[in-house]
């Protein structure tokens, strides 16, 4: 038989819940179908003031210095930490919401261990050009090389010349993880030499190794640009943070020989920026020019595989700055070793590099409230070290626009327009025009407010050119 003292107190305690739900508006918190909800200290103080009132009467001291009033914030206080490590407790069992720790076991589980990230330092520069050449611009992502076969890249875009033949800049290691660490006081591990092998150090006449090569066959390019690599490289030893690792993980496929699981293990890769699988025999592609032309009772989305066919899929690779296609220790190399445990049994890849469209941007931009050096007419000297500074803040808002752009995703004049004015001291700009660079011979400028299409095995890449932003 129940007790009927133990009855009447249950009763109690129920009908004190209502009360307190009611007047302090305690329902919405804990497991929701949003999640788990924590109750704020705020609210669980005013829950236990009611419950006080409940219990003792409305006319008891609770004010700012009652003794009950204290006792009541510090039970409150304690209370607020559980239901904090509640919510992590939830939130840490799931890839959306997991963090630190608990991240890194889950991608553990998944097969994706949380990457190092890239070492990064200084060097200093110093040309020796000869007197019919008045300058040298080394782009973004030029390798070099330390004697024991450690590849760097320059992490900003370098211009030199007589006036200025000393520059300090930037420097990422090509590959992660904390051996790249790299340490000057090591012989092997020293970045002495220009990585001959770089298309970059080529591609335009002005260019280092070109340069080089016109004046004496053998001289090395390290005569025309020395290296003093002083400082060691830090940051190895880190791990990517919570928000990039997350974005891998959502990614990541939950069985392997398929699509997805070839096209995050391609991400991975040094070097790779982005990247798309085409299996045209697998599925729908709604790329091919038949998509939504014909018959669906007459014809297949895709032609039947070719079992004699040396590849059957298609891998088409955008490559970063720092990227070198071809050799061993290539782009394409490196990436065939990564499908080569993923792709099903005789079925080959073909690995195609994306079209890069470079983008260069052209404005005029009223800036105020900064102390940028200005002559005697009253215009903003472009060359000096503020003005540059400000430029290159402007080229990185840019830039990480244009990189996080998709294959086929064209560059849009209203995301420039907002990257540009989101830096602070920008309160105008006129007559910005998005230029594919270089410009087709005869073709005319694009007019203002018109997009950079981008064809779907394309992929923008931002161009810096200081000459294209006047400062007003």
């Amino acid at each position: 038989m129940a007790d009927p003292a133990s009855s009447n107190d249950t009763a109690a305690v129920l009908a004190v819940d209502a009360a307190v739900a009611q007047s302090s508006g305690a329902d919405g918190y804990g497991l929701t179908a949003a999640g788990f909800i924590a109750k704020p200290f705020s609210r669980l103080v005013a829950e236990k003031l009611a419950l006080a009132r409940t219990m003792f009467g409305a006319d008891i001291d609770l004010g700012s210095g009652s003794a009950l009033r204290k006792i009541l914030e510090v039970s409150a206080l304690e209370d607020a930490r559980t239901w904090a490590a509640l919510s992590g407790f939830y939130d840490n069992q799931y890839v959306a919401t997991a963090r630190g720790d608990a991240l890194s076991r889950l991608g553990d589980e998944l097969g994706f261990p949380r990457p190092h990230l890239e070492a990064r330092g200084t060097i200093t520069l110093t040309a020796h050009l000869p007197s019919n050449v008045s300058g040298i611009t080394l782009p973004l992502g030029s390798r070099l090389l330390t004697a024991g076969g450690h590849h760097v890249a320059l992490d900003d875009r370098v211009s030199l010349s007589a006036t200025s033949p000393v520059r300090e800049v930037p420097v990422v290691a090509f590959y992660p993880g904390p051996e790249h660490n790299l340490d000057p006081g090591n012989p092997l591990q020293k970045i002495t030499w220009w990585n001959s092998a770089d298309s970059k150090l080529v591609w335009k006449a002005d260019s280092l190794l070109s340069i080089a090569r016109s004046l004496v066959p053998n001289v090395r390019p390290e005569q025309l640009v020395s290296i003093q690599h002083t400082q060691p490289l830090r940051g190895g030893e880190r791990y990517w943070p919570d928000t990039r690792y997350r974005t891998l993980l959502l990614r990541a496929p939950r069985s392997i020989w398929t699509v997805e699981s070839i096209r995050v293990a391609l991400s991975l890769v040094p070097g790779v920026r982005n990247v798309q699988v085409h299996d045209r025999s697998g599925g729908v592609d709604i790329d091919l020019p038949l998509f939504g032309a014909f018959s669906f009772m007459e014809r297949l989305f895709g032609a039947e595989r070719d079992l004699a066919a040396s590849s059957s899929f298609d891998v088409i690779v955008a490559a970063n700055d720092s990227a070198i296609w071809d050799g061993l220790d290539g782009l394409a190399a490196a990436l065939e070793a990564a499908m080569e445990d993923l792709r099903p049994i005789g079925t080959l890849p073909r690995l195609v590099p994306a079209a890069a469209i470079y983008v260069a941007v052209k404005a005029q931009l009223i800036v105020r409230g900064l102390p940028l050096p200005r002559d005697q007419t009253g215009n903003i000297i472009s060359n000096s070290p503020p003005a540059v500074a400000l430029k290159n803040r402007l080229f990185a808002r840019i830039r990480e626009y244009v990189d996080g752009l998709d294959f086929g995703e064209p560059v849009r004049f209203a995301e420039v327009m907002w990257a540009l004015m989101s830096e602070p001291g920008v309160t105008d700009v006129k007559d910005l025009v998005l230029l594919p660079d270089p410009l087709p011979p005869g073709a005319s400028p694009p007019p203002s407010g018109a997009n950079i299409p981008i064809q779907p095995t394309q992929i923008a890449t931002f161009v810096e050119s200081e000459e294209l932003l006047r400062l007003l």
